[in-house]
């Protein structure tokens, strides 16, 4: 027991090194595509921009070193997924997953109005610390993708998370909202770690009611993850402070790491894709595949809203009128706990009507609630939060059963990709969202978020292929 324990610790701690190397990988290409556009819109003469090739090379042989190190005791994939019902520790396992991966993306927004106060911060300043982590999310998970398809997938997961851990810890510390917003920066580049690779993991090592089952439930753990977080940092706000809030809770993650190193069973249908050169024709082959793009669309969109929604909301309840504490804005964010009990019961409406029409009645259902939320009463304002969020927690249920089940090569790849567009939405949600507060207060920021959900409804009428559930849901072969 403790044998398996320290081997994938040392697994992960291989996995942290990849981390590294694909963050320093990732600055520089930013700051190359930041020098560019500098180019472009000064009066200096364009000239060849070329990406060095060095790092991708060194990224590309430290994969292929530790992919060699791998093979001497990878086991040989059986003939078939499994398909049988998963074991109860199982699905505790992925549902921790999914808690644990975004227990820290959120929790910052049941204390936006103490750092206002705190560091004199604006409503577009709090709404990008809230959007850094998004950002870094996008960012990193096409590359976490590739990595993933190329050395495995539970070494990443459990790096990821003993990753998480660092910045959690290192938020408590920040001076300025600068500060703090770089920190959940980082905590954004281990994310995809965790959300990319799952759902690949799941897609491959089961099938029919089994690959559902244990959608549903890391679904619901990321569900009930985006609660705890909120819920958990506003009151120990009001009870120890939100510095000593974030050590308690990278302690948490820290755990986590250590029960999903030894829980979680290790990859059996898992296949090393580890060519650069494959890897780039599996993405491009996934930019025009219509799956992947509409799905990464209307994931845009739905995080757009999200974010945007549970970012401002806090600040418009935490003004006069309502005038709300932190202990009392993370008593709100028990409308997430619907969506535990929601995500599961999709499983059968995605089953009967398919993901195409499933999505199209949720997310009219969150325009209805978004709508009420301009509702006067408190009680109001928290239905239409229920309402909202429940139909956001449905569409993101259907959409990633729609890659896992259309998607057959690069699974993991298709995730990034998905991922990235659905944080780069979150992103602008943020920004965006932001701008309309700080102009128009609550109401701006409805209608900016209305405009974005009937978008997203178009993308799902005219873009999603309608399927009949009971086979194209149900079955993956």
């Amino acid at each position: 027991m403790l044998t398996s324990l320290i081997r994938e610790l040392i697994r992960a701690k291989l996995a942290l090194c990849y981390y590294g190397a694909l963050i320093a990988l990732a600055v520089k290409v930013s700051l190359r595509l930041y020098i560019l556009t500098l180019f472009l819109v000064g009066d200096s003469t364009s000239k060849s921009f070329i990406i060095d090739n060095n790092l991708s090379a060194r990224v590309n042989q430290t994969r292929h070193d530790i992919q060699l190190q791998d093979n001497s005791k990878r086991i040989e994939p059986p003939s078939n997924p499994q398909s049988d019902s998963p074991s109860l520790i199982l699905k505790l396992t992925i549902g921790l997953i999914g808690v644990f991966a975004f227990l820290q993306v959120y929790s910052i927004q049941a204390i936006l109005p103490v750092l206002m106060i705190e560091f004199g911060a604006s409503e577009v300043q709090l709404g990008m610390v809230v959007g850094a982590t998004v950002l870094a999310i996008a960012i990193m998970s096409p590359f976490l993708g590739m990595l993933s398809d190329a050395i495995g997938r539970k070494s990443l997961i459990v790096g990821a998370l003993l990753f998480l851990a660092i910045p959690t810890a290192l938020i408590a510390q920040s001076p300025s909202i600068e500060w703090m917003g770089a920190w959940r920066f980082m905590q954004g580049l281990s994310v995809p770690g965790i959300t990319v690779v799952i759902i690949a993991y799941i897609g491959e090592e089961f099938e029919s009611r089994a690959m559902a089952e244990l959608m549903s439930f890391y679904v619901s753990g990321s569900v009930l993850g985006g609660f705890m977080g909120r819920f958990v940092l506003g009151h120990l706000d009001e009870m120890i402070g939100w510095r000593a809030a974030y050590y308690s809770m990278a302690l948490v993650t820290l755990t986590g790491a250590l029960w999903v190193g030894k829980m979680l069973p290790a990859s059996r249908q898992f296949v090393a894709n580890p060519k650069f050169r494959s890897a780039m024709q599996t993405l491009a082959a996934h930019m025009t595949d219509r799956y992947v793009v509409t799905a990464c669309m209307l994931g845009a969109c739905v995080l757009f809203s999200l974010v945007g929604c549970f970012t401002f909301i806090n600040l418009y309840l935490a003004d006069y009128p309502y005038a709300l504490s932190s202990s009392e804005l993370a008593n709100i964010f028990t409308v997430y706990l619907i969506g535990v009990i929601v995500t599961p019961i999709s499983t059968t409406l995605l089953r009967r009507f398919g993901a195409a029409r499933t999505v199209r009645v949720a997310v009219v259902a969150s325009m209805i609630g978004v709508l009420l939320t301009l509702l006067s009463p408190l009680w109001g304002i928290i239905v239409g939060l229920a309402i909202m969020s429940t139909g956001v927690f449905i569409t993101q249920s259907a959409t990633i059963s729609y890659i896992a089940v259309n998607v057959k090569q690069g699974r993991s790849l298709a995730s990034g990709l998905y991922y990235m567009s659905y944080y780069a939405g979150g992103t602008l949600g943020a920004w965006l969202c932001g701008l309309a507060y700080a102009s128009g207060r609550w109401s701006s920021t409805v209608w900016l978020l209305l405009f974005v959900q009937l978008l997203g409804l178009l993308v799902a009428i005219f873009g999603m292929v309608k399927t009949k559930a009971p086979v194209r849901i149900v079955n993956t072969r």
